[in-house]
């Protein structure tokens, strides 16, 4: 009856019985894969406790780009000497320097070649510093396997050390490493009793402050003959540590000076130098006093019984009484207009500034300058000595201005700059906090004195 069927069908869907009965036939016909497992001998079977090596394939996909497998191999690392850098696990062996020791004595010593010790000099410009050994500074050597000097160290300073490495390609080459140095800031204030340094101690000042402190007001204030009882510092300065531990002073950040009643302050600028707190530089046309000096011996006076002679005569300078040698410098710019040796002057050396003054220095035990040479303020012009007609080792000042003599102490000098309008406004506001800064330390300090 099926067959009928069919046959009664139109011939169209006999065509599609036909095909899909074909379809199914050929379904049937594909071999189907056995789900258990094969008892074959070649086959390999599983064992329990024994390792068995896999390999991994990863495929790296890449857009736009047909998928291929990448095969990954795990090899051994390779161990490569690292010789750049000095670290914590290089043995170094240290050699102090002893009095009469050079590098040859020392390389020699740590059993290192002249021809070595050639190599390394000549590297670069650091190396060159290990000529500047001195008695008692330790150079630490290392050797690498085959007994080649690998690494140095110089420690510099407190901060720098010099780091020497022989590098893959057997050359030597160095570095300075450098630790970081922090600033902190400190105050220190000062009330006069017997004199200015006296008082620069007692305050916790070392040499270099007290100096610089005189320094900043040099021109202000003659520190052999304006210091009197009672007057006043105070400044704020930085203090340096390295890894904790104290290591020294650092720049004068503020100061201020009370003077026979009149107060003088100095703020340290960005660009170096000190300013009033209204941006006036501290730094002046003259100085004060041309010598540092050890005590005065004779002030400004018109009516002076001289030493030698008993005669009553003008004493138109000051005497700066000093040790023989003692430096002396031009308290201006100038150009030298006298450089020569009197019976009474001794050895002197006038100098002009400008066209309105003249400053003059006697007694020199040596001259430094020449006629007609120019100076710069502070320069080096002669030493103290106690040439011509006096009666100890002592310099001789003058100052006159249009030709007449003034006394160096009290004559009223050019005013200095001012900032420019565009520094003063970044100055004034971190001034004017120093200056607050200053008058609570010096109150404080005075609270102290007063307990």
């Amino acid at each position: 009856m099926m067959v009928k069927a069919v046959q009664k069908l139109p011939k169209k869907h006999k065509f599609f019985i036909l095909g899909f009965s074909s379809l199914m036939l050929g379904l049937t016909l594909i071999p189907v894969e056995q789900a258990t497992a094969s008892k074959d001998n070649n086959t390999k079977v599983l064992e329990i406790g024994k390792r068995y090596n896999l390999e991994l394939e990863i495929v790296k996909q890449t857009p736009k780009t047909q998928t291929s497998p990448v095969k990954i191999t795990v090899e051994q690392p390779k161990v490569t000497e690292v010789t750049s850098e000095l670290t914590s696990a290089v043995n170094f062996k240290n050699f102090k320097v002893k009095k009469g020791d050079n590098l040859a004595i020392i390389f020699k010593r740590a059993g290192f070649s002249a021809k070595t010790l050639h190599k390394l000099i000549s590297a670069d410009k650091n190396t060159k510093k290990l000529t500047q050994i001195h008695p008692g500074e330790t150079l630490s050597f290392a050797k690498n396997a085959n007994g080649e000097l690998s690494q140095l160290k110089y420690i510099l300073n407190r901060t720098d050390t010099l780091l020497i490495n022989l590098n893959i390609q057997g050359k030597y080459q160095s570095k300075i490493q450098s630790k970081t140095i922090e600033k902190r800031t400190k105050s220190s204030s000062g009330l006069i009793t017997s004199n200015f340094w006296n008082a620069g101690v007692a305050a916790g000042l070392n040499d270099k402050q007290i100096m610089n402190l005189a320094d900043i007001f040099g021109w202000d204030i003659d520190f052999a003959n304006d210091i009197r009882k009672n007057d006043q510092f105070t400044l704020i300065y930085e203090t340096l540590f390295i890894e904790g531990d104290y290591i020294g002073s650092g720049q004068v950040l503020a100061a201020e000076f009370i003077n026979q009643g009149e107060k003088y302050n100095a703020i340290l600028h960005t660009d170096g130098n000190f300013y009033t707190a209204q941006g006036r530089s501290m730094k002046k046309s003259f100085l004060r006093a041309p010598v540092n000096f050890k005590y005065i011996s004779s002030s400004f006076n018109s009516r002076r019984k001289h030493p030698v002679t008993g005669r009553v005569k003008a004493h138109r300078g000051i005497d700066y009484a000093a040790p023989t040698g003692t430096p002396v410098v031009s308290s201006g710019d100038g150009k030298v207009i006298q450089s020569g040796r009197s019976r009474f002057n001794g050895n002197y050396v006038f100098i002009q500034h400008r066209s309105k003054y003249v400053t003059k220095y006697l007694h020199l035990h040596k001259r430094k300058v020449k006629k007609g040479q120019k100076v710069k303020q502070g320069q080096l012009i002669g030493t103290v000595g106690a040439t011509g007609q006096v009666t100890g080792a002592h310099l001789h000042y003058e100052f006159l201005v249009n030709g007449v003599h003034r006394n160096p102490r009290t004559v009223k000098l050019p005013k200095s700059q001012s900032l420019p309008k565009s520094e003063l406004a970044k100055f004034k506001p971190i001034a004017n906090d120093y200056l607050v800064k200053l008058n609570r330390n010096r109150e404080l300090q005075l609270s102290m004195v007063n307990l």
